[in-house]
């Protein structure tokens, strides 16, 4: 195999490509990225058999072939690299050579491409298309409601329900819960639902940020995302798509309808960033010992307040327009700030019934944030 290629894209590709590459992985060849050159483009590719991820770069193809080498050293080489244009060739599928200007790596040894685990195919399968800003809105919208509890992995992760003409997104920790939905066309032979990993959310989110629109496709253990990338996304068009693959969480996610509130009683209109604002203020009388704000609703205002025995009180009102009960209730100030920082919408709902009772953020664009409350003292 012979390319030459622009050191920027080369860097870029493959920095896309590195994240999944594990500390300690199971095969040597998992510590590599597989090169294939063919049809004008360089198909970069990692996997840590959970997850995999691909990229295609331009580059100007001589003679087509592929190995795989260590991705992290091959990451250091490429950012050395004296001048833009790089010339890479391998004459055995085993040991590449690599030129930049006067620099020369004669021989870089690695492993040949047939041990390297080829990423799934999805033929035939549920597949559905969204658009790339889109679905990282909807994933920003609710993927910090995601638990950290290792051992409740089945709640590390994000669930999209395909049906009903709609994507929904879930995520939740037990102590709050996150949902937006979208219209889509989904046809009912091809209603289906899965749930993703933290880790490979957060690569997503990463990569749908350069997207345009995305393909994603699923069988009953695995699950693609086939981003077309935006020429406009920053990277002047070096790379053309990006492939990534996901093993999916085995189980049932929690019946999530039943812990939203079928109706509350009172519900005030709030801007969201007067509110998110508030709470950043009033959340710094707080301490980790005495972790919770105050929320006051009545007389056509919304007080927050924080406070601690250590550091003193705060208060802090937001007009709003509300004639009824008089009603207090304690929350965890990161609960309420999480959807604050991540929702677009300027102006969001807050419904609630009485101290007891979680209290509910929702938009007119089918989001809702369930957050239960803290018990307070006075």
């Amino acid at each position: 195999m012979k390319f030459k290629i622009n050191k920027e894209h080369f860097a870029t590709g493959l920095k896309q490509v590195a994240n999944v590459v594990g500390s300690k992985p199971q095969q040597a060849v998992l510590n590599n990225v597989l090169i294939k050159a063919e049809n004008g483009k360089v198909m970069l590719t990692t996997t840590n058999l959970d997850l995999g991820i691909r990229c295609a770069i331009k580059a100007e193809v001589e003679t087509d072939g592929e190995i795989t080498l260590p991705v992290k050293k091959l990451s250091a080489i490429i950012n050395s690299m004296p001048q833009q244009e790089i010339t890479f060739e391998s004459k055995d599928g085993q040991t590449a050579r690599i030129r930049s200007g006067r620099s020369d790596f004669q021989r870089f040894n690695g492993l040949k491409a047939d041990g390297f685990p080829p990423l799934p195919s999805f033929v035939n399968q549920h597949t559905y298309e969204v658009g790339s800003q889109e679905l990282l809105s909807m994933l920003r919208s609710v993927s910090y409601a995601q638990s950290t509890d290792e051992n409740r992995y089945i709640l590390n992760s994000v669930f999209f329900n395909f049906s009903e003409g709609k994507l929904t997104l879930v995520a939740t920790d037990g102590r709050r819960l996150a949902l937006i939905s979208r219209d889509m066309k989904v046809e009912k032979e091809d209603e289906g639902s899965i749930i993703l990993p933290a880790k490979t959310v957060s690569e997503l989110e990463k990569l749908l940020a350069q997207g345009k629109n995305v393909q994603i496709s699923f069988s009953e253990r695995q699950v693609a995302f086939d981003i077309e990338i935006n020429e406009d996304s920053g990277n002047n068009g070096l790379v053309d798509s990006i492939y990534l693959v996901s093993k999916i969480v085995e189980g049932n996610y929690p019946n999530y309808k039943q812990v939203i509130p079928k109706e509350s009683e009172q519900r005030i209109k709030v801007e969201r960033e007067l509110m998110l604002e508030t709470v950043q203020r009033v959340a710094l009388m707080t301490t980790d010992k005495q972790n919770s704000v105050k929320l006051r609703i009545a007389d056509n205002c919304l007080e927050i307040s924080g406070q601690s025995a250590e550091l003193g009180e705060a208060k802090e009102p937001i007009e709003v327009d509300y004639s009824g009960p008089d009603v207090q209730i304690g929350f965890n100030p990161e609960f309420l700030l999480s959807p604050l920082r991540n929702l677009t919408k300027d102006e969001i709902f807050f419904e609630f019934k009485d101290e007891m009772s979680p209290g509910v953020f929702k938009t007119l664009d089918n989001f809702l944030c369930v957050v239960m409350p803290l018990r307070i003292n006075g």
